[in-house]
């Protein structure tokens, strides 16, 4: 069953079931960024954008099934999470697209290796370099400095690039590289001219790069003052809103929610509601910081999950490791409405999991030719992915 269309998308006449290529977009001199927020640990989709309109889910669910009277109202077959408020917020101004049913064929159910089909964009494959990493390369061949930042304790196989040295830095005022105090001294001496020799080229760039980053990270949080609530776990947004208000070259993010925190085996309600109060709360502040700081039309977050929940509750009034699951995009550019197509809970997959009825490969689509650049997903993908219509 398809999903009906938002009041924006009925004004434009063009469905949001519709795939097209973005029609616009701002101007070379400040070029498109996109924030991917990593919901690690599986999120559960069906009790975060809750079918209140089916009576499977509630059959299915019989303890841990929100009640339609408990969500924040959405639409008539549809409701939020009550932990959904920043979310719920960036609806009511068609911010936010929700993109049902994301997956691949033949799901993993392990955490390590679907996350690593998600980061590298290579499902029940692989691939030596992250899907966020190649896009870095088609945009920008030259690996200009900067250009991907990762914001975590460590790197995210996602932002792996051949041509490319991602910055990663956990706490922007202590960022810099570290050494013993042996060998500082010969590493702040390197980044200095050419050479013939093509390895101490290579060494001398990423040590110049390594350099220019954290000295431009450091100034750019030194300097970012913001009384908008993210809420009480903003995974790091705060930290890229300065960054990009400072001018930072970079056009792709890469932020996560730490500790596999949405992995909600037992006693999943009232923890499930906090996580998405955070994340909601987080996604939604920083959507307002750009707006308030001026850059809210050329800035789009996409969020995601390595898989999504199995459809019955288990015996601990959680849900175990499933299949399909939600995707989200967020901001100023974003048509907001439904995406994709209504999971049937009458047809499950074995195992009693939603079938993925939209590739999550579509939706890197859509990031990359309906956002960044168009004609640049075959490329990064190494196929054809039909974007779906969620810029204009």
């Amino acid at each position: 069953m398809k999903i009906s269309l938002t009041r924006r998308q009925a004004l434009v006449g063009l469905g949001g079931l519709m795939a097209a290529p973005a029609l616009g977009r701002v101007d070379d001199a400040k070029p498109p960024i996109l924030v991917v927020v990593e919901l690690s640990g599986g999120n559960d989709g069906l009790n975060t954008i809750v079918p209140h309109g089916d009576d499977n889910y509630y059959r299915l669910r019989p303890t841990i099934g929100i009640r339609r009277d408990s969500l924040l109202p959405l639409d008539d077959y549809y409701g939020f999470n009550p932990g959904l408020l920043g979310l719920k917020r960036l609806w009511e101004t068609e911010d936010l697209a929700v993109v049902h049913s994301v997956g691949y064929d033949q799901p993993s159910y392990s955490h390590f290796t679907s996350m690593a089909y998600w980061h590298t964009g290579v499902p029940n494959g692989g691939s030596e370099h992250g899907w966020l990493g190649r896009v870095a390369d088609a945009l920008d061949p030259t690996g200009q400095p900067n250009f991907l930042v990762n914001i975590g304790p460590s790197q995210s196989l996602a932002v792996k690039s051949s041509k490319h040295a991602p910055i990663v830095f956990d706490d922007p005022g202590r960022f810099e590289r570290k050494a013993f105090a042996s060998t500082r001294a010969a590493l702040e001496s390197m980044g200095g001219g050419e050479s013939t020799n093509e390895a101490r080229n290579y060494l001398n760039h990423v040590a110049q790069s390594a350099r220019d980053g954290s000295r431009l990270v450091r100034a750019a949080w030194s300097r970012y003052r913001s009384q908008v609530d993210y809420g009480i776990a903003p995974m790091d947004l705060p930290k890229v809103a300065a960054c990009i208000d400072a001018g930072f070259p970079a056009n792709l993010y890469h932020v996560s929610f730490r500790n596999n925190g949405f992995d909600t085996h037992v006693e999943q309600p009232a923890l499930h509601q906090r996580l998405l109060s955070y994340a909601a709360d987080g996604i939604h502040g920083f959507i307002r910081d750009l707006e308030r700081l001026g850059h809210a039309d050329r800035v789009v977050v996409m969020a995601f999950s390595e898989f999504g929940r199995r459809v019955p509750e288990n015996s601990n009034r959680g849900t175990d490791h499933g299949a399909a699951g939600l995707m989200f995009f967020a901001g100023k550019p974003v048509r907001g409405g439904h995406y994709g197509e209504r999971a049937n809970l009458d047809d499950l997959l074995e195992g009693d999991n939603l079938k993925p009825l939209i590739d999550f490969r579509r939706v890197y689509a859509t990031a990359i030719d309906g956002w960044l650049r168009p004609g640049v997903s075959r490329t990064v993908l190494g196929g054809s992915f039909e974007p779906l219509a969620v810029f204009a």
